[in-house]
């Protein structure tokens, strides 16, 4: 992951030196071992029963950059004004997307939650695996070893 905001930086960089422009600075970075670190912080804070934990990497204001933890599957969900961007750092799973949300309950603005997923698509999830949500499409992670572990990032809908 380290690699990919490297490369985005760089990206950044370069555009804003080839136009003459100052180069942004980036508001946040995590290296390799840093995401590491945060992730063994994380599994030795959870305790025994918990199913789920999410904490922010890096951030850009209102943006965040998270480390979700998943141990057990959670409630299908959507985010009606919020695409999900997510690559799986380790683990396996499932990731079940589209279709209709069952028996929704709105619990809060960014999010609405069902008993299940009608006629969605299933797709296998192993470490590398890229996914994207878009806002209000229904999807519920499925964790088929120990764990699954995602980088997460919500994205305002249409950007």
């Amino acid at each position: 992951m380290s690699l990919l905001l490297a490369v985005s930086s760089g990206v950044a960089t370069a555009s804003a030196q080839a136009s003459g422009a100052e180069a942004p600075q980036p508001s946040g970075f995590a290296s390799s071992a840093d995401v590491q670190a945060q992730l063994r912080e994380m599994l030795a804070a959870m305790k025994p029963d918990q199913g789920f934990m999410w904490r922010p990497l890096v951030r850009d204001g209102a943006n965040v950059a998270a480390i979700e933890i998943w141990k057990k599957p959670g409630r299908p969900a959507v985010h009606p004004a919020q695409a999900e961007y997510a690559i799986v750092l380790e683990g396996t799973g499932t990731l079940v997307s589209g279709g209709a949300l069952a028996d929704t309950q709105v619990k809060n603005a960014n999010l609405t939650e069902g008993s299940r997923i009608e006629g969605g698509a299933t797709r296998p999830l192993g470490p590398g695996d890229v996914i994207l949500v878009p806002a209000g499409v229904p999807h519920w992670f499925g964790i088929t070893g120990e764990r699954l572990v995602l980088l997460g990032i919500k994205l305002p809908a249409g950007k």
